[in-house]
């Protein structure tokens, strides 16, 4: 089952500054060959839900075998019979920006014009 995840996977207790320790999580997951992006606080995965979770699985322990505190924050998007979400949301998004609004203030339909644009559709007079 096509599944995309969002993830965060950060250490407690290790100081401020967390980037090598998150960069041995992010390696992981870019070495298992699945689609994946990372951003400012989260990494996308996407792929089959056991072989997404064998991952997660493999990246949060890259810590806590070290016996480091690790915090896990997932989210999961399970969508049967759809491929490329991580792709096609931004994309469908991005073209949903691209439409033009409509006016924010129309004037409602008088009530004979309603009238017309209905006999109109059903065959009578315009």
């Amino acid at each position: 089952m096509n599944t995309l995840i969002a993830l965060s996977i950060a250490p407690v207790g290790v100081g401020e500054e967390l980037s090598k320790h998150v960069a041995e999580v992010v390696k992981v997951i870019r070495e298992s060959g699945l689609p994946n992006k990372t951003y400012s606080m989260f990494t996308e995965i996407e792929g089959d839900w056991d072989k997404v979770m064998e991952v997660v699985k493999r990246a949060t322990f890259v810590l806590a075998e070290k016996g480091i505190r690790t915090e896990v924050v997932l989210k999961a998007d399970i969508r049967p019979g759809v491929s490329n979400m991580m792709e096609g949301k931004i994309d469908r998004l991005n073209e949903a920006l691209e439409e033009k609004p409509q006016p924010a203030e129309q004037k409602p339909a008088s009530v004979e014009d309603r009238i017309r644009a209905t006999l109109g559709r059903i065959g009578g007079r315009k």
